[in-house]
Order: structure tokens, then C-alpha cells, then sequence
């Protein structure tokens, strides 16, 4: 009988194990486009989840041009995971681009993942000209 209990707690640790790995994640991973509501901007970028829920932001292009962000921009985000395990990834999403030339512009998107969109607000912080909010909308390519 102990036995029998033994194999079983081994199966209920190894199925919670499973469940709460990180697999999840791997679907925000991806190419994603955005649109700012308000504004002239949308952008064009590859997303990956790291362990620790920050982005590695990779193939990130504006798809208007504009005076805020010339050249030379840093992307940083991250992405915290909710919701079920049944295949649809949610949670809360945070991505930042910051101005290379001219310095000093900062644009902060923050919403919530459903699936393959991401919805909620943006604001852009800078000089004259570079400031603004509104709501965006990205979806999975």
C-alpha cells in the first residue's frame, strides 16, 4: 500500500511540475505589429519571453518615420504571465523605447495580453513635439 501511495505522489509532483513550468510563455514569442491610436506611430517588432518575464526585442522598426525617434533606439519590455494553461497566454505586458537621436524621448506602451493581441495605453514623454497618450492595439503577425 505504501508503494502504491509513493508512485502516486510521485505522479501528482511530476503533473504540478508540468503545469507550472514556464511553456506558456513561448507563445508570445514572435513578430508583432503596432498601432498607436492618436498618433502617427506604429512599429514593427520580434518578441521573445526570457526566463525572468523581460523581452529580448529584436527586428524593432518604426513603419512611420518622425521627428521623436530619428535613430539609435533602445527597446526594453517584459511580460507577466496569467490566466489559464490551456493554451491562451495572458498577462500583463510593459515595453519602452527610448530615443537614440534626438536623446530624451521616451514612448511607454503598458497593457494586457489576450491570445495573440495586446491592448492598452501608451504615453510618449520628450522634447517639443514628443509628447502624447492614447490607447494601442498589437497583434501577432
Amino acid at each position: 500500500m505504501k508503494k502504491l501511495a509513493v508512485v502516486g505522489l510521485v505522479a501528482v509532483v511530476l503533473t504540478l511540475v508540468g503545469c507550472g513550468s514556464n511553456g506558456s510563455k513561448g507563445n508570445i514569442n514572435g513578430t508583432w505589429t503596432a498601432v498607436l491610436t492618436d498618433t502617427d506611430f506604429s512599429f514593427g517588432t520580434s518578441l521573445v519571453v526570457n526566463s525572468d518575464g523581460t523581452l529580448s526585442v529584436s527586428q524593432f522598426s518604426f513603419s512611420t518615420n518622425g521627428p521623436c525617434f530619428v535613430s539609435g533606439e533602445t527597446e526594453s519590455g517584459s511580460f507577466a504571465l496569467t490566466g489559464d494553461f490551456n493554451g491562451k497566454v495572458m498577462g500583463t505586458f510593459t515595453f519602452n523605447v527610448v530615443s537614440g537621436q534626438p536623446s530624451g524621448n521616451t514612448l511607454m506602451l503598458t497593457g494586457t495580453v489576450n491570445g495573440n493581441a495586446i491592448t492598452g495605453t501608451w504615453t510618449l514623454t520628450g522634447g517639443t513635439g514628443c509628447t502624447g497618450s492614447g490607447n494601442f492595439t498589437m497583434a501577432k503577425v
